[in-house]
């Protein structure tokens, strides 16, 4: 791929670390305070319930829909006001599930692979999640750290890597976007004019659904750097 990219903006979950696993956690913490410090609704309430009114939540307000903190808070809110409990309780759900939310894994070759590009490359994130690189402790290597809920719009529209180049004063051809996923992370970056790297750890094949195939195909971080160099 030629020229080189001037930066290079990371997509953080399942591109950094695998998230399902941190999400399941964060629901279970969720699940032990409600059972701690509010048995009866703990009773009326499970993580099934709770996703179901944040999408009818996300449905209802979808100007909001992109915000993650807003629905995860707003919607426990919602819940235990309907089910005769003060809606702080939803505030204080959110932060026991945010302190969790960062508790994350990185795949082997992330942590290596990010502090070598950041000595060649200006890094920059987005991610439509609302887990901070900062908090993580990587914040370090990332000149620019966006998400959906800074920026007021979500991957895939293209706005969102614009405002990304904007922030770096560079124009969108020279930044390369890397990412697992193939609409929100691909077909978006390349709507709006960057190149892009697809992370495919599971070894896909690319549907002709997303659109023209990516820039760079590979299979972790490492793979990245051999190609890039």
């Amino acid at each position: 791929m030629t020229p080189v990219p001037l930066a290079i903006c990371f997509d953080l979950d399942d591109t950094l670390w695998e998230v399902q696993p941190v999400l399941r956690r964060a629901e279970a913490r969720v699940q032990a305070y409600l059972e701690a410090e509010h048995p009866q609704l703990a009773q009326q309430l499970n993580p099934e319930a709770m996703f179901a009114a944040r999408r009818t939540l996300a449905a209802e307000v979808p100007e909001r829909a992109h915000d993650m903190t807003w629905l995860r808070t707003e919607a426990m809110r919602r819940l235990a006001a309907h089910h005769g409990h003060d809606p702080m309780i939803g505030d204080r759900a959110f932060e026991v599930f945010i302190a969790a939310r960062h508790e994350v894994e990185f795949y082997p070759e992330v942590t290596g692979a990010l502090t070598r590009l950041a000595g060649r490359f200006r890094l920059a994130s987005f991610s439509n999640g609302n887990a901070c690189v900062h908090r993580i402790g990587i914040g370090h290597h990332f000149e620019v750290t966006l998400n959906a809920e800074s920026v007021g719009r979500a991957k895939p529209d293209p706005e969102v890597y614009l405002t990304v180049a904007r922030a770096l004063g560079i124009s969108p051809t020279a930044l390369l976007h890397v990412g697992d996923h193939p609409e929100n992370d691909i077909r978006g970056a390349a709507e709006a004019g960057c190149r892009t790297a697809w992370v495919n750890r599971r070894g896909l094949s690319w549907s002709a659904e997303f659109g023209p195939p990516p820039d760079l195909e590979v299979t972790d971080l490492e793979s990245l750097m051999a190609q890039l160099a």
